[in-house]
């Protein structure tokens, strides 16, 4: 993978940034939210604009590079890389803003922008725009944001528009943060500090060309717009999954010399039950991350080189994505499992990584439904690919 001289290493940013989350962990969960320094921080260094057109000051860089960053920012704090993919991948709908709109949303190399594409909301048609009105689950890092996208539903004089195939036409409204309320309904088992709060929209007005994709006029052609908007969102959460997981890894290999369970006079390193178990794990790990990268790499491929992703890019990518979710799930479990009794404790890092993983997998975009989806494109079986 190459960089050019405009884009900073944001991988290495990340890295940097890992031994500040662990100490931070406790904050960021009991906060339930990332705190707004450590946020605006990420987007000091790039994180938010990685997948933000070229021509309006983002990076856009090459997948790969941004998956790597949630990565390494995952193998430190799950909540905080799910935060970071959420903003980066919620970047990526500047490119269908028309130049003037798209610019006045990122008017700052800091500006985050979250939110969620599921169709929520409903969006009456009036004079130069809309009127919005809605509630969303799951707004992940939406409290930290300057802008917030809400997946919305057409309407005109109350009835469905409908678009060229007569389907109801949905587009992403973006809505200034404090046009938007929040609602405190963030109790979970895990990446507690998402702040993936419920949030609303009463009567918003968002004018049309803030309506992503609504206004026709030329916008960004780079190869990462390419990829599907629910392709890169199952990405991110492939992408926080692995960087648990090897978390996970390191902890239990730190943990191992130096615990001898009740009952034994050998410590966990030299039990070959937990020799297995760590081997396997490691395999679980490394081959699903393989998999992810090559399906990575061959979409970003043909993005360059001829401005789509066909079909089976696209499965694979999910494919690939769905199944390193699971794995790495299946290897923090092996991990969990192995620790014993040191696991259940609130100062070991893997309890919280064994919550965090188990929320990734409740995720639709890693649903087995997922595989039922790839598996009927490998079959040659006619199949809906608009979730792909």
């Amino acid at each position: 993978m190459s960089h050019t001289t405009r884009e900073p290493d944001t991988v290495s940013a990340a890295a940097d940034m890992q031994e500040m989350l662990r100490d931070r962990a406790d904050e960021i969960e009991a906060a339930r939210r990332l705190p707004q320094d450590i946020s605006d921080r990420f987007g000091q260094a790039g994180f938010y604009r990685m997948c933000v057109p070229a021509p309006y000051g983002g990076l856009e860089l090459p997948p790969a590079i941004t998956m790597q960053t949630v990565e390494t920012l995952a193998r430190a704090d799950g909540s905080a890389a799910w935060c970071v993919f959420i903003g980066a991948t919620s970047g990526s709908a500047l490119a269908g803003l028309c130049e003037a709109a798209a610019r006045e949303v990122f008017a700052r190399p800091e500006t985050l922008v979250a939110g969620v594409v599921a169709p929520r909301g409903r969006a009456e048609m009036v004079d130069d725009g809309f009127r919005v009105n809605g509630r969303w689950q799951w707004g992940s890092a939406t409290q930290n944001a300057d802008w917030v996208l809400g997946g919305s539903m057409l309407q005109r004089g109350g009835e469905p528009v409908l678009g060229p195939h007569g389907m109801p036409r949905s587009h992403m409204m973006l809505a200034k943060a404090s046009e938007v309320q929040f609602h405190d309904t963030w109790y979970v088992s895990g990446l507690s500090g998402t702040g993936s709060t419920d949030f609303e929209m009463r009567d918003a007005f968002v004018p049309a060309e803030r309506a992503v994709g609504f206004e026709p006029g030329p916008r960004p052609e780079g190869a990462l717009y390419a990829f599907p908007t629910f392709g890169l969102l199952a990405m991110g959460i492939a992408a926080v999954s692995l960087g648990l997981a090897r978390a996970a890894i390191d902890e239990l290999v730190a943990v191992a010399s130096g615990k001898t369970p009740q009952g034994s006079n050998r410590t966990l390193d030299r039990r070959p039950a937990v020799q297995a178990d760590v081997s396997e794990a490691e395999a679980l790990l490394r081959s699903s991350r393989a998999f992810y990268y090559e399906a990575i790499e061959e979409a970003w491929e043909a993005a360059r080189t001829r401005g789509e992703i066909h079909v089976d890019q696209r499965r694979d990518l999910r494919l690939a994505t769905t199944h390193a979710v699971r794995s790495c799930a299946s290897a923090v479990d092996l991990m969990y499992h192995v620790a014993g009794g040191t696991s259940v404790y609130s100062r070991s890092p893997l309890q919280r990584i064994f919550r965090d993983v188990h929320v990734a997998t409740q995720h639709m975009m890693a649903s087995r439904s997922t595989l039922e989806l790839t598996g009927r494109l490998f079959l040659g079986l006619e199949t809906d690919t608009s979730l792909l």
